[in-house]
């Protein structure tokens, strides 16, 4: 049977049990702030676990998974994957064992007619009841049916002596017997679970009816079912493989893999790419972009493990992961219909990764190539782990692959000293509290007070206060000259949320008055923070609110223009675009989004054409309410990181704008008035930023441009028209000015190189020494070391020249050696991180080439000499 046909079967089966069937979800769990990766086919799922959803009391999926806890075991065993398909059937207090265990066995033995007598069961020690059904109800012989412990038949695993506290239950597993092991140690006990891999465990059935509270398990009073059952180990047992790497899973990827490669045969290399792959297409599909951070991290690292391998099987230096996409989608396209629309947008970010690593590995191996000689001939065995961190840091170079060649050379590395520097890199000074101007602490005790944003159709409204904060604490009342928090029964003032900066406005009763100038969210309540203008405010007192309103536009204007940008990047860049953060402003956004390379002027010209488009189609913004599950059959966009209830806020424009929002928006997209970009750029790995503004200063943005262009056109004597042609051809007229001027500059410099040579150059043994100060900018220093650099030039010679200016703080230096002078045993380099120990600097390390900065204190080209007359006398061989 093969994979397909399996996922069918297994759907259809349950289907036919009243299982409703639920798509796999995102590798990216929604949802789930706890999870970097969907990881179980119940992840989906806990909502219904904990009672929070009850509209379903039974289920069923094949859900995509990744983990790289097994990591360095892919590829030399049979079954061990990063990424999987899990098959699994779900009772949230509907059915438990009885059923469980009557589904599993049928759907084994009937569906897919396993041979009964190749089967085996596990059941915990202590789990009478499970024993007794597989025994007497399903007819398994007792010596069929394997006691084990804690650490394999409960989960969570030892959970009963070691915690955590929380619903946990025994387990039964299913075992395919594949017959005797020649190389079994003993034959005679061969049991599921014995290291000789004979048994192959093809179902894990988890009976979730214990609460672990302090150590002790509680029965729970509904009762639920979770099972997995993985795709890849299923059909390596239906198509009678002994790795799932042989199973039609894997053949075109297999395929695909040793023709780019080149090579013939099977091997864990190729096993180590076909798995890794599976997991950065699904990922990047999802929309997971390569970074150094989280997510983004886990995928980079298996993009450069899976090419590591390539590299190191066939000396492969060009990007091929991507040009397996077509392959993994002749295996899996037919039931992953939505990842493989994204298949031409994950190339092209695929390819962009292996290009970035490609130019980390050569300059990466050579640092690492020379620390590695270093330390052989310093008679060392472990690299140092400020090497490593330096190698990760500098050059990207990944930990692990600096480890792998380290191992190859015969040493091993710091690990400890680099997770130390690691996590000194990433300490932070935040301040821990959640709010500023020392009015507030997270931790204010707010109780049972709840207050309802009721602002969406309104800014204004009376309510009542139901508590007021001040300092640290919840106070009966506040007076004027105070300032603190008003919490509202009701309020109409919006929080900041979701990027969005909240209302401002007043608070008042006769002539009270409180000024709004803020709104946070703090457990279930709004406080207004801001102070008392005039009079007092006392809990329970009946007040009249009032937002606003122009504020309030100007933030609703910026807030639907972020979605309609969100919807012309996809439209323009690709679907694989999608929010990552952003702040929404009076007319101003800021709008960060993943994207694996740098928007092109062309690219961002037809962006903001596309926004303004939108706007002047005036198409209405639709707000709805609706159920998450909803929302997302929609294909409603949602940020990643928020999580969202089970009742969800959608805000719609067109057919080009759908997403999960909670914030203020406009009735019409026309009510935007104009769009324009500002700037782009990037603020981290794969992470992009736009910042834009609309509605009147987006209109004197474009006026402002006008003005420019006008007065550039005066300037230039020409007309708008033709302002480009004009500017161009000055252009070309400037380049040749600038080129007469630096020949004339070059022959003033050659004319004084004598005077120079004599008032500046040292003789140090056969090596001439010339350290040189200029008056002028940096960018003369190239000019100055190709003229001196010609003088005497057939003798060792070393250069070293300065753009010193009065009162600046930092010095630009460029130093240089002809290739005698490198035969004799010197390096810029070396002898630049000799000058370091004296004066602070930084700079690139060329043996032939250094260019760079230090500090100017105190430096004069005496002692400069003096540090590099000594550094070549002791390093030079001649």
């Amino acid at each position: 049977m093969k994979a397909q046909e399996l996922r069918t079967a297994f759907l259809e089966f349950f289907k036919g049990k009243s299982h409703p069937i639920f798509p796999s979800d995102s590798l990216v769990p929604q949802n789930d702030p706890t999870l970097l990766f969907t990881s179980a086919g119940m992840n989906q799922f806990k909502p219904y676990f904990l009672g929070i959803k009850k509209d379903v009391r039974r289920a069923a999926s094949i859900q995509k998974c990744l983990r790289t806890g097994d990591l360095e075991n892919v590829g030399k065993t049979a079954s061990h994957h990063t990424f999987f398909e899990m098959l699994g059937n779900f009772s949230f207090g509907d059915y438990f064992k009885k059923e469980a265990i009557t589904y599993a066995w049928e759907f084994l033995t009937g569906v897919l007619n396993i041979p009964k007598n190749a089967l085996w069961i596990s059941v915990y020690k202590d789990d009478t009841e499970t024993f007794r059904l597989w025994n007497e109800q399903v007819g398994i012989p007792a010596e069929k049916i394997v006691k084990l412990g804690a650490a394999d038949n409960f989960w969570p695993a030892n959970v009963i002596a070691e915690g955590p506290d929380g619903p946990c239950g025994p387990c039964s597993e299913i075992y395919f017997d594949r017959g005797p092991q020649e190389q079994c140690p003993d034959p005679a006990c061969c049991a599921p679970g014995c290291s000789c891999k004979r048994f192959v465990e093809v179902w894990n059935l988890v009976f979730t009816q214990y609460n672990r509270v302090g150590g002790k398990l509680e029965e729970l009073p509904s009762k639920n079912i979770d099972t997995g059952m993985g795709l890849e180990r299923l059909c390596s047992v239906l198509q009678g493989t002994d790795t799932n790497f042989k199973t039609d899973v894997f053949r075109p990827i297999l395929a695909g893999i040793k023709d780019l490669l080149v090579q013939k045969e099977d091997s864990p290399a190729v096993y180590v790419i076909a798995d890794h792959i599976r997991s950065i297409f699904f990922a990047v599909s999802d929309g997971v972009l390569p970074s150094n951070e989280d997510r983004g991290y886990v995928i980079r690292k298996l993009i450069r493990r899976a090419f590591w391998n390539g590299h190191i099987l066939s000396g492969i230096n060009k990007p091929f992961l991507y040009a397996l996409i077509p392959c993994l989608q002749e295996s899996m396209g037919m039931f992953y219909t939505e990842n493989f629309a994204h298949a031409e947008d994950a190339e092209k970010i695929i390819f962009s990764e292996e290009e970035k690593f490609l130019s980390t590995i050569e300059v990466g191996k050579k640092a690492l190539f020379e620390n590695v000689e270093k330390m052989r001939a310093e008679r060392k065995s472990v690299l140092e782990g400020t090497t490593v961190f330096k190698l990760y840091d500098t050059y990207g170079f990944p930990v692990d692959l600096t480890e792998r060649i380290a191992q190859e050379a015969g040493l091993r590395i710091d690990k400890e000293g680099f997770d130390r520097l690691m996590r000194r890199a990433k300490q932070t000074s935040q301040k821990s509290s959640k709010f500023d101007e020392g009015i507030f602490v997270s931790t204010v005790p707010t109780g049972n007070l709840s207050s309802a944003f009721v602002g969406y159709d309104r800014d204004a409204g009376s309510t009542s206060i139901i508590g007021i904060v001040h300092g640290d604490a919840l106070v009966e009342r506040i007076k004027a000259g105070q300032s603190g928090g008003v919490i509202l029964k009701e309020s109409v003032f919006f929080p900041e949320s979701g990027g969005q900066l909240s209302d401002t406005g007043t608070i008042s009763k006769d002539t009270h008055a409180f000024r709004v100038g803020k709104v946070i969210k703090l457990n279930n309540c709004l406080v207004c923070v801001g102070d008392v203008q005039e009079g007092s405010f006392a809990v329970n007192d009946r007040v009249q609110c009032s937002v606003d309103r122009p504020r309030r536009n100007a933030l609703r204007r910026a807030h639907t223009a972020t979605h309609l940008l969100q919807a012309a990047l996809r439209k323009c860049l690709g679907t694989h675009v999608k929010q990552q953060g952003s702040l929404v402003d009076e007319d101003r956004l800021r709008f960060d989004f993943n994207h694996f390379r740098r928007v092109s002027p062309e690219e961002l010209q037809a962006i903001e054409r596309e926004v303004n488009t939108f706007i002047l189609s005036a198409d209405p913004v639709c707000k709805q309410e609706t159920s998450l599950r909803e929302a997302q059959e929609k294909k409603a966009l949602a940020f990643f990181q928020e999580k969202y209830e089970a009742r969800v806020r959608v805000v719609s424009a067109g057919d080009y704008s759908t997403e999960l929002c909670g914030g203020l928006h406009l009735e019409n997209t026309a009510a935007v008035g104009i769009f324009k970009i500002l700037s782009e750029g990037s603020i981290a790995s794969g992470i992009r930023r736009i910042e834009a503004v609309c509605g009147k200063p987006a209109y004197e943005e474009f006026a402002a441009d006008a003005r420019s262009l006008n007065e550039i056109s005066t300037i230039m004597k020409s007309s708008r028209s033709d302002i480009v042609a004009a500017v161009q051809k000055h252009g070309v007229r400037f380049k040749e000015l600038e080129k007469t001027v630096q020949a004339t500059e070059k022959k003033l410099l050659e004319s004084r190189i004598d005077d120079i040579f004599r008032k500046k150059n040292h003789a140090i043994g056969t090596v001439n020494l010339l350290v040189y100060t200029i008056a002028e900018d940096q960018a003369q220093l190239p000019l100055y070391r190709e003229v001196l650099s010609r003088k005497d030039a057939g003798h060792p010679q070393v250069l070293l020249i300065l753009s010193l200016k009065q009162g600046e703080t930092q010095v630009p230096y460029i130093c240089s050696m002809n290739r005698s002078a490198q035969e004799a045993g010197l390096s810029c380099g070396a002898l630049m991180d000799t000058i370091f120990a004296t004066y602070q600097g930084k700079g690139s390390k060329r043996p032939d080439l250094s260019r760079g900065v230090m500090s100017a204190t105190s430096l004069n080209e005496k002692d400069l000499r003096r540090i590099a007359g000594e550094y070549i006398n002791e390093h030079s061989k001649k």
